[in-house]
This record gives C-alpha cells, sequence and structure tokens, in this order.
C-alpha cells in the first residue's frame, strides 16, 4: 500500500531536516538570532512531521479484520492531518510567538556570518529534498494544473513533504533577508519580523495540508478520470444496458472501493448475468488495479436481486 516512493521522499526529506535543525540551533545559540530560532524549530518540526508520515505508512499497511473489514489504510491520512496540525500549533505559533518575544525583548545583534553559513547549507539541503519530492510528484502530475494534480493526489506522502520544503525554502530566505536588513540597519526589529513572518508561512501551509487531508479522510471519492473510465468501460460490455450510479471512495493510496449500479439486459438469464459481472471485474481491475473492492448491483432482475463480490 505504501509506495517505495512515498518513502523514498520522506527519509530524503527527514534526513536532510534533521542536519539542518542542529545546525541552526548552533547557529541561533551563537548569534541569539530570533528568526535562527524560528528555522531550528520549522527544521525539528519537520523532522517529527516525517516520523509521523512514516508511523502513518506502518499502520496502513496493517491487514484487514473484523472491526476494519476494508483494512486501514486510511490511517495514513489521518496521521497526515496530525502533521498538519503539529505544523500550525508547534511550528507556526512557536515561531510567531519567538518572534513576538523578540520584537518586545530585542537582543543585541551578533556577527551575523554563522547565520549566513548556516542558512546557506539549509538552502542547499532543503533543494535536495524539495527535488526528491517534485521527482516523485512530476509523474503523478500528467497533464492537469500543479494544483489540480495536489487536489486530485490520493497520496498525501509526496505533496506534504512538497508542501513543508517549499514552505522551509520559502521561510529560509525570509529569514536571511531578516539577518542581512538586521545588521545593514543595524535594526534588531527585522529578525524578529522575520520570525513572525516564517509562521505565517507555516501555518498558510498548515491549513493547506489539512484541508487536503480532511478531504481524503472523510471519504473522498477516486479521481474523476478513473470514475469516467469505470462508465465508459463497463458500457462495453455486452449484456450492460445502462450505467446508473459509479460510486468510490479511496480507501488508501493505492486503494480504492467501488460500488456500480447497473441496468443489465432483461434478456440475460441469471448464468449470463453473473458471466457478464465477472467479465466486467475482470476489465475494471486490469485497467484500474487500484481498485481492491467491487460491488456490483445489479438492476435488471425480477427480484430486484443484488449480486455483490468482493476481491
Amino acid at each position: 500500500m505504501a509506495s517505495d516512493s512515498s518513502k523514498k521522499t520522506i527519509f530524503a526529506a527527514m534526513g536532510a531536516n534533521l542536519a539542518i535543525a542542529i545546525t541552526k540551533f548552533i547557529a541561533a545559540y551563537i548569534t541569539n538570532s530570533s528568526a535562527m530560532i524560528s528555522e531550528g524549530i520549522h527544521s525539528f518540526v519537520d523532522t517529527i512531521d516525517q516520523l509521523l508520515l512514516l508511523l502513518g505508512l506502518r499502520m496502513s499497511q496493517k491487514p484487514a479484520d473484523d472491526s476494519h473489514p476494508f483494512g486501514y489504510g486510511q490511517e495514513l491520512y489521518f496521521w497526515t492531518l496530525i502533521v498538519a496540525i503539529f505544523i500550525f500549533a508547534i511550528g507556526g505559533g512557536m515561531s510567531i510567538y519567538e518572534g513576538i518575544t523578540h520584537l518586545i525583548n530585542p537582543s543585541p545583534l551578533e556577527d551575523p556570518i554563522w547565520n549566513y553559513i548556516v542558512l546557506g547549507v539549509a538552502i542547499i539541503f532543503e533543494c535536495f529534498s524539495w527535488t526528491v519530492a517534485l521527482k516523485e510528484f512530476l509523474p503523478t502530475k500528467g497533464n492537469q494544473g500543479f494544483w489540480e494534480a495536489i487536489k486530485n493526489s490520493k497520496d498525501p506522502t509526496i505533496f506534504t513533504v512538497l508542501f513543508e520544503d517549499s514552505a522551509a525554502i520559502l521561510g529560509l530566505l525570509v529569514a536571511l533577508l531578516g539577518v542581512f536588513l538586521g545588521h545593514l540597519f543595524n535594526n534588531v526589529y527585522f529578525d524578529g519580523i522575520a520570525s513572525i513572518i516564517i509562521g505565517v508561512i507555516l501555518a498558510i501551509v498548515a491549513v493547506l495540508l489539512a484541508t487536503e487531508s480532511k478531504g481524503l479522510l472523510v471519504g473522498e471519492s477516486a479521481n474523476p478520470q478513473t470514475i469516467a473510465n469505470i462508465r465508459s468501460l463497463s458500457k462495453t460490455e455486452p449484456g450492460v444496458q445502462e450505467v446508473i450510479r459509479v460510486l468510490t471512495m479511496q480507501l488508501a493510496p493505492q486503494e480504492v472501493l467501488l460500488n456500480l449500479e447497473i441496468q443489465f439486459s432483461k434478456k440475460l438469464t441469471g448464468e449470463e448475468i453473473a458471466s457478464t459481472v465477472d467479465n466486467l471485474e475482470a476489465k475494471i481491475r486490469q485497467k484500474h488495479p487500484e481498485i481492491k473492492q467491487i460491488f456490483i448491483e445489479a438492476k435488471s432482475l425480477a427480484a430486484t436481486r443484488k449480486s455483490s463480490r468482493t476481491a
């Protein structure tokens, strides 16, 4: 259920963020920079986020049981939502708090050379992690626009890391600008303002992630193209008179539940309908292997009989 690309993206981001967090906190201790403290918090939170995503991937692979007959795939969506809350509360909240505290009680400026070194190295690491996430995301994008692809994506691990790394790079640039302007104008307040801006960036990213995670967690359908393909595929099967409804639910990034309501030709016998159902299921699975559970409701039988089949 968890793709190798998802794990690759998470491990690349986690390694980069852990190394960056350590160096940022060291630089913040030496230079007493509020923006650097915020950036250190940011990278530490991102590291914890990767661990939570790995936990979500592991939990989502638990086999189905009596209490969860369709498996635990949506565990991943739950932990992605927790990541969004964590970014908002810890990352954004503490950065804004640190910035406001610095504005109220500004600290004297120190030699910025360590800040420049650490921020430069951090930008390189974050760009590497961002590039890995982008390379994993682009094949899933197809001909869709960037935001449309994010909205239709069913694997939150990749776009979560992509969002986090984009926010990290933007935050690093803000921190770099805050440190530079603070020393250029010998004004301690630029550093605090930069910290607040970093917190706002994190809060915005958290809201975007929470919105996407919520949609998946409450039972989002498969993407429109998949639904259209299923409808077209069903109509090509001899004996299918009409496709009444195509209901889908995303259970995991690579697992979809399908409930198909079909009007079969009234001339078909019960045996012929069963054969048609078997053929249709085989065609759907061949075209869309992510559809693991298929339930077909046959409407042409005189007794309004329901034919349901599970993978």
